[in-house]
């Protein structure tokens, strides 16, 4: 177990330099000069040429690449054009919003798809096994954000159960941050049930068809106890490597349900800076969400022992 949680940390140090390398790269490809681009056509020649300087943008690329990489270590990630506030501090305070929807929406997510995946392959090809397959499909079909803005329209307007816009930190109301977030954490869990069902039903299909179930019942046991017991774990393995790249997908793409709630996450925040120009929060939420994804990944490699302990073996 030592030795694969090693190989599986060592192999994600490469990953996370050439993401670096590549976040990097990708800005300095924008046509034009970056500091001309960030503080636009009314900046005077000094103000541009400060900046210049101060992200040294003068020095040859790789010797911008080891500073930039060098701060970023130390959770320097450059100050926001916008309003000269630290980056990093800025996303951190943007990604609790993000993170708390987003874990809540795929725990629920993952509680309901598996249940489903599983009576589904128990019920292979008789009606509830195509409910739940139908259902799945129209999951995956509809849009996120025509989602939201269905759900917004039903309970927000029509029915005036929930608010319609805003957000309320859980520092200052908890009942009333509840009702700000219930709608776009409803609206993640359904989007994602479609695929977790899916991939849990296909692979508790193929779990169910090994020999040591057959054996399993006939030893007597309930088909309860023999898909809790035998068929759960093992099945879950799959599903365990797609609800990694979900949770990482989700932490650094929900721009477009942050956008529809006006929630202030991490996602909005991207597409604000973007508007803005402000390249500094740019580049630093593409390698904080990078890294992110990288680290939820990280995570599902090494929990896939706990499921499977022939992983241990490679």
């Amino acid at each position: 177990m030592i030795g694969y949680a090693a190989r599986r940390l060592v192999a994600a140090i490469p990953t996370l330099l050439l993401v670096a390398a590549s976040v990097f790269l990708l800005m300095r490809l924008i046509p034009g000069d970056p500091a001309q681009l960030m503080l636009g056509d009314a900046a005077t020649p000094e103000e541009v040429e400060a900046l210049r300087r101060s992200m040294g943008l003068g020095e040859a690329l790789p010797l911008q690449f080891a500073h930039w990489a060098g701060a970023a270590l130390t959770g320097d990630l450059g100050r926001s054009i916008t309003n000269g506030l630290p980056v990093l501090p800025l996303i951190l305070e943007r990604f609790g919003v993000t993170a708390l929807i987003v874990l809540v929406a795929v725990g629920l997510a993952v509680l309901i798809a598996v249940p489903l995946g599983m009576l589904a392959a128990w019920k292979q090809n008789r009606p509830a096994d195509l409910a739940v397959v139908g259902f799945a499909t129209l999951m995956l079909s509809i849009p996120s954000f025509w989602l939201g803005l269905i759900l917004l329209l039903v309970f927000g307007v029509w029915l005036r159960w929930l608010p319609v816009v805003g957000f309320v930190p859980f520092s200052e109301d908890i009942g009333a941050a509840l009702a700000y977030v219930v709608l776009p954490i409803a609206t993640l869990v359904l989007i994602e049930i479609g695929a977790l069902t899916r991939m849990a039903r296909a692979a508790t299909i193929d779990v169910l068809r090994l020999d040591y179930i057959s054996h399993a019942r006939a030893k007597g046991l309930s088909e309860f106890t023999v898909l809790r017991r035998h068929a759960l774990p093992n099945a879950f393995a799959p599903t365990l490597t797609l609800i990694g790249l979900v949770l990482g997908n989700l932490l650094g793409g929900i721009a477009v349900i942050e956008t529809v709630f006006t929630l202030p996450g991490l996602g909005r925040l991207l597409v604000e800076a973007i508007f803005q120009r402000d390249y500094p929060v740019v580049q630093g939420v593409m390698l904080f969400v990078a890294a992110i994804y990288v680290a939820v990944n990280l995570f599902v490699d090494l929990a896939y022992p706990v499921f499977d302990p022939r992983v241990t073996a490679e």
